[in-house]
């Protein structure tokens, strides 16, 4: 079952990220959500895509996404959807955006996929079932000191507190190179053995949830700032195996 779970979060990824990727690069109004975040037509489009895909495969289970909220289910399961991740990226026609999808059973991730159209790269993983990087085993690298390591993070202003900010920048006085792009394209390096280390301060579940079978089945270490192992916990920190546990001395939030 795991299989079949798997090849459906890579159909319905590439499925939402090439219904964005119509739109990339094009003339786009942006709209404020009430957060502040951007919004365009490509996210509603995308993620309207992947329910409707969704909803004639597995009608029986619930979808979350950010653009359209909940619709409920009977199975107990549900799709998590980012139809684009990293808008501000998207609208200013950086590369550096994805399309996420996760199917969810409580806080268990069933099934994670994460396609980026721009640079047509597709991660996808599943529990016992690998991750696999356009059809290749992926694998988190295997460099074990932080100075050797290469850290990356979406924007270090939204750490909540002050001295796990601190701890961020000391960290990246340390490490060999330091840089931002982060979002979704940040968990891509590090699973795939291009950087070691991405931290996000502020996460939603749909933001996160499919990376958690990605960087485990790689080979890798996903928590939150407070160090447990899950995707719920509104922060996430990415490692490969070899320097997790010092990355995170750094971070406890």
């Amino acid at each position: 079952m795991s299989r079949v779970l798997l090849e459906a979060a890579e159909e319905v990824a590439r499925l939402t990220g090439q219904a964005a990727l119509r739109h990339y690069r094009g003339a786009l109004r942006v709209e404020q959500k009430n957060d502040g975040s951007p919004v365009t037509v490509a996210d509603r489009e995308a993620e309207q895509a992947a329910r409707q895909w969704l909803a004639a495969r597995f009608p029986a289970d619930g979808i979350l996404g950010e653009e359209f909220g909940e619709t409920a289910g009977t199975s107990g399961r549900r799709w998590l959807l980012d139809p684009i991740d990293g808008t501000k990226t998207f609208v200013r026609g950086v590369p550096l955006w994805g399309s996420l999808v996760a199917l969810v059973e409580g806080e268990q991730v069933l099934a994670g996929a994460a396609f980026f159209p721009a640079v047509d790269e597709m991660l996808v993983a599943a529990p016992g079932e690998g991750c696999w990087w356009n059809g290749a085993r992926a694998r988190v690298s295997e460099t074990s000191t932080l100075a050797g390591a290469t850290a990356l993070i979406t924007d270090e202003r939204a750490f909540h507190r002050a001295s796990t900010r601190d701890g961020w920048r000391t960290l990246t006085g340390e490490v060999s190179v330091a840089r931002t792009w982060g979002d979704c394209f940040g968990y891509l390096l590090v699973a795939t053995g291009r950087a070691e280390i991405m931290v996000d301060p502020v996460l939603n579940p749909w933001d996160a949830a499919c990376f958690m079978p990605i960087i485990e089945e790689a080979g890798g270490v996903l928590t939150d700032l407070h160090g447990k192992r899950t995707a719920f916990g509104g922060s996430a920190v990415a490692t490969n195996a070899a320097i997790a546990d010092a990355v995170r001395e750094y971070l406890d939030d």
